[in-house]
């Protein structure tokens, strides 16, 4: 689906809707929940996160039947989430109507802007209504969740559960979260063949937006000065990573498998890497779901809400005052050409990478 269409057809619908639609009558949570709608568009790293509160959903109400509703960007993530029953696609018309037109015990929007999420669970045949309480959205929910820019996504999530009596603090964050098929494996360990079993280091150059990308030349100094100790390199990523990717592995100094994997199968390289350096985006959502060591390079996001936690994941962000610029997705067009990311040098990303894998290894 293309995201810009859907924020305009947001802007231009969802946003009426959300105001003309009549609220719903709010209704007391079920006793025995047994079946829930999750409804997630958008990005790898949102449903990435969700997965430690399917997971809590499962353990409180083992019987439930979860259907998830995503787009075809994310849906990879899902079939990967243990305690998924059912996926459907929202930009899949058929998948679509079939979510619309289930029966559930509860629908749980886990968008936390746009409108148009909002207006699909108001019409879900649903008697409990759940979703964040961020704009005129919440006239479509029956329970409204407040929601912090300061809070890590993971308990953003955790706290629509509080309806149901799952309360935040018992959904923790261990991974692994993603479950990888022994199919996808096998053909991961030929790909990964010239490297003779070696230990490795990923390396994902790209980011869904420009201004949080720090450059592949800067990536393929780092992948030199690791080399010259003696370290692996393996990039990943999808087909318009591939240059930058080309870039890097230049002169056989890494294996560019950037563009040639699926979506499950980059988590099965990011699995057997010893860590991932990455921007700020979804495919570091990824590594921390499989518990994967992660240094990351954060300049327009949020860190408080976004970057990993834990002492196995190192964050390099230099705080410009202007940083984080990022709201709600939407990031604005940079006056001083991203130097929050420009910033960071290749010798600081190079220690933190070796520093991590000598407490790690």
């Amino acid at each position: 689906m293309n995201i810009r269409l859907v924020k305009l057809l947001d802007a231009a619908i969802g946003r009426i809707a959300a105001y003309v639609i009549p609220a719903p009558s709010r209704l007391l949570p079920p006793s025995v929940v047994t079946s829930l709608l999750i409804i997630r568009p958008g990005g790898i790293g949102d449903a990435v996160l969700f997965a430690t509160s399917i997971q809590s959903i499962k353990n409180r109400y083992p019987s439930s039947k979860i259907t998830v509703l995503a787009e075809k960007r994310n849906a990879g993530i899902f079939s990967l989430i243990a305690g998924v029953d059912k996926l459907l696609c929202y930009d899949h018309p058929r998948e679509f109507l079939q979510a619309l037109g289930g029966s559930y015990d509860v629908v749980i929007d886990t968008e936390q802007w746009h409108h148009l999420s909002a207006v699909v669970a108001r019409f879900a045949s649903a008697p409990v209504k759940i979703g964040f309480d961020t704009n005129g959205r919440r006239r479509m929910f029956t329970h409204k969740i407040p929601y912090s820019h300061d809070d890590y996504e993971a308990l953003s999530f955790a706290n629509l559960l509080e309806p149901l009596g799952i309360g935040a603090d018992v959904v923790a964050m261990e991974a692994p979260l993603l479950l990888i098929q022994n199919s996808t494996s096998s053909k991961i360990d030929y790909l990964l063949e010239p490297l003779n079993n070696q230990p490795f280091v990923s390396i994902f150059p790209g980011a869904s937006i420009p201004v949080r990308q720090w450059g592949a030349e800067r990536f393929r100094r780092v992948a030199e000065q690791l080399s010259a100790y003696g370290i692996k390199i393996v990039v990943v990523g999808g087909k318009v990573d591939r240059l930058q990717g080309d870039v890097i592995a230049d002169g056989e100094l890494a294996l560019n498998l950037a563009g040639m994997t699926s979506l499950s199968e980059t988590s099965a390289i990011i699995q057997q890497s010893s860590l991932l350096l990455s921007g700020d985006s979804g495919v570091l959502h990824i590594a921390v779901g499989l518990g994967v060591p992660t240094v990351s390079l954060f300049g327009p996001g949020r860190e408080k809400k976004w970057a990993p936690r834990g002492e196995r994941h190192r964050v390099i962000n230099n705080q410009l005052p202007c940083s984080p610029c990022t709201t709600f997705g939407n990031t604005p067009k940079c006056p001083i050409d991203g130097q929050c990311m420009r910033d960071i040098t290749v010798d600081e990303v190079v220690n933190s990478v070796t520093m991590l894998l000598s407490m790690t290894s």
